[in-house]
């Protein structure tokens, strides 16, 4: 059900003696990003503007995402979003499915606002069809994920969730000071990054920090202020860990398999924490299991959740978490203010600077 904001008694739009009307705005939030960040955020960004919350709490993560309609990860259903938003001018969520139905249903919408870096939950091209803006949250979570990133490559490389694991069993596995079982320093070190957009950029400032040397292929790039820009076989071959940054397209889709696996350095290291299907995982485990890579650390993967029978869960020397690289209380309040901004913007009658296009 709706629920409207404190001090909020209707839905219909109100006349003020200026002469303008109230702008009627639904937050669609989640149990991460909050309706009162959606709020709050609106009212510090637009503070003069005669302003009207609706509010709906979607599910997620409590629930998880899925696929409702023709959109992808999303939360909630077509009914409860046509419902709430009534005659809302914008609606302010992170995974509401705006589906075709779902704007058809609604007329008076002129601009969604999507608190994510993708806004796969909404069909663009029926908004565009309707005049419904959408804006996104570019860059939100780049420091949240880039500070997980570097906490993956200092676990697989240190061993720290399997060395944990045998305290908790009773185990004092000294035994892995061994040679070749013990790891490596980043400084002086090697670590190759695919990808050097928002949170790549941050993983290399990192990294130069603890005096890790950086190599970065991304064909978008002409120059970076960090590290040296090298061919995708040149990374493969010089870096002692590789860590992924690039977003799945027809070009990066399985683009590490088990040719270029095998073309990494004996006892090296890759990580994930961009998208699951820019790698094949079969192929990680054969070479783990094979003993070319050292292990490897893994945030997002091909099917989510991991199924029972993945060899992901059983394959030593691999660390994982369950998709939160983004996941950190200032990732939340960035998807809030990014959109906020966008919709002061929209509420002066300005260009919106985020706009996802068909």
């Amino acid at each position: 059900m709706t629920e409207r904001s404190e001090g909020i008694e209707s839905a219909t739009p109100m006349s003020h003696p200026s002469g303008h009307m109230t702008t009627r705005l639904l937050a669609a939030g989640d149990h991460f990003v909050l309706n009162r960040l959606l709020i709050d955020a609106v009212r510090a960004q637009a503070p003069g503007a005669d302003l009207e919350f609706a509010e709906i709490t979607l599910d997620w993560p409590l629930v998880p995402f899925g696929r409702v309609a023709e959109v992808d990860e999303a939360s909630g259903t077509e009914d409860q979003m046509i419902e709430a938003l009534g005659d809302a001018e914008i609606c302010l969520t992170q995974m509401a499915p705006l589906t075709r139905r779902v704007i058809e249903a609604c007329p008076r919408l002129k601009l969604i606002g999507i608190g994510r870096g993708g806004p796969v939950n909404a069909n663009l091209e029926a908004a565009a069809e309707h005049g419904v803006t959408v804006c996104y949250a570019p860059g939100r979570n780049a420091g949240a994920t880039a500070e997980h990133t570097l906490g993956m490559i200092l676990a697989a490389a240190r061993r720290i969730p399997q060395t944990h694991a045998e305290l908790t069993a009773d185990r004092w596995r000294s035994d892995y000071y061994r040679y070749d079982e013990v790891g490596i320093e980043l400084a002086g070190s090697t670590v190759g990054l695919v990808g050097g957009g928002a949170v790549g950029h941050r993983v290399a400032q990192m990294l130069a920090a603890l005096g890790a040397r950086v190599l970065i292929h991304d064909p978008y790039l002409t120059e970076t202020a960090v590290g040296e820009l090298v061919s995708l076989d040149d990374l493969l071959s010089r870096a002692d860990v590789v860590t992924l940054h690039a977003r799945v397209t027809p070009e990066t889709k399985g683009m590490i398999g088990a040719p270029q696996l095998a073309a990494m350095r004996p006892g090296a290291i890759i990580v994930n924490c961009a998208r699951g299907a820019l790698l094949d995982y079969e192929a990680v485990c054969d070479a783990i299991e094979g003993g070319h890579l050292f292990g490897a650390a893994f945030d997002v993967f091909p099917e989510e959740p991991i199924p029972a029978e993945s060899r992901l869960l059983t394959t030593p020397g691999i660390v994982l978490t369950p998709h939160l690289a983004g996941a950190s209380r200032q990732t939340a309040a960035n998807a809030a203010r990014i959109l906020a901004e966008d919709v002061a913007r929209h509420l002066r009658g300005e260009p919106l600077v985020n706009v996802a296009k068909p």
